[in-house]
């Protein structure tokens, strides 16, 4: 693809907005001893929200022999969609609304939690290097106690000089995703070839967000390293992408500002301690009722369809604090 405009405005790049700001990853380890380390930039300290994408965490290329791979047993989630893209491997995802799918590089899984699912994601066998982002998406307040669902879609690359871009969701480079959303997003791998420029229109209502995978970049005159995430704040209508000496592989994310405070934790995102404390009951409740054959009992978040793996409990809510809203 290229720029169609017969007047293409000229677009100054070169210094950051003001508001502007790289978040710098922390490890989080999934599991035991040789599970999964995650690099985590949403949330932060810094920022809960970039559009209603409220999560981020980055992985690999992980040996599976040294790690274990993606070995997620059934647990919950109630108010968010979950998204994921992988670069490398494959997973296999079942939920309890009977879901039965595979995660592949280039292609879309998009789980909606709404009231309450429940959900496994394992690597498969023949997975050798496990590589891509979980992300999550908050629903808003509508729509989040619908039923649950589920989607999937494998983009067409478009290309233009020395870039190439598969548009998940939202819309850019004359590229439109057909996954409908609850809140207007944008979610683009981008590929770049060494100290490429790239220039996109974008919506000026959207918050930014730049998810370095591999390489580095400069994203409207901010720099940003490999497993970085910059955060550009709504205002202009173009992005100018330009790559380091190494090309660059990232993830664009956006989307108007929420507008709505959340409250998050474990697997649920709700709007009161209140509505958390009630999820987390739910699920234990139904742990609980845990057959021989290991099935949990149909409840509020079902039961994973084809998956006998042990739930996993969720952890105690804190002792005597309550949860704060995040904004």
């Amino acid at each position: 693809m290229s720029n169609v405009e017969d007047h293409p405005q000229v677009t100054e790049c070169a210094s950051a907005p003001t508001g502007a700001q790289v978040i710098t990853y922390r490890d989080v380890p999934l599991g035991g001893p040789r599970s999964m380390t995650v690099r985590r930039t949403l949330p932060s300290r810094e920022r809960t929200l970039i559009g209603a994408w409220c999560f981020v965490d980055h992985y690999g290329p992980d040996d599976v022999a040294d790690s274990g791979g993606m070995h997620v047993a059934p647990h919950p989630h109630i108010g968010l969609q979950t998204v994921s893209w992988l670069f490398t491997g494959k997973v296999e995802h079942r939920d309890s609304a009977g879901n039965h799918a595979f995660v592949r590089p280039g292609e879309l899984n998009l789980m909606n939690a709404g009231r309450g699912i429940s959900h496994s994601e394992i690597s498969t066998p023949a997975t050798t290097t496990l590589h891509g982002a979980q992300l999550w998406v908050a629903l808003p307040e509508d729509v989040r106690a619908g039923e649950p669902g589920f989607a999937h879609y494998a983009p067409e690359a478009v290309e233009g000089p020395g870039w190439t871009a598969r548009v998940f969701l939202g819309s850019l480079g004359g590229s439109t995703s057909p996954v409908v959303t609850a809140t207007p997003l944008l979610g683009v791998e981008v590929l770049l070839a060494p100290h490429a420029d790239a220039e996109f229109g974008v919506d000026d209502a959207y918050e930014l967000g730049v998810l370095v995978d591999t390489g580095s970049v400069e994203a409207n005159g901010l720099s940003i390293g490999r497993a970085e995430l910059g955060y550009l704040p709504p205002g202009a209508s173009r992005l100018c992408l330009r790559a380091g000496e190494d090309g660059a592989r990232l993830l664009l994310l956006g989307g108007p500002p929420f507008g709505e405070a959340i409250v998050m934790w474990w697997n649920f995102i709700g709007r009161t301690h209140e509505d958390i404390e009630a999820a987390r009951t739910e699920w234990q409740r139904q742990i609980e009722g845990v057959s021989d054959s290991q099935e949990v009992a149909a409840g509020t978040f079902g039961t994973v369809v084809g998956d006998h793996l042990p739930p996993i409990p969720a952890p105690p809510m804190p002792n005597g604090v309550r949860l704060k809203e995040r904004h």
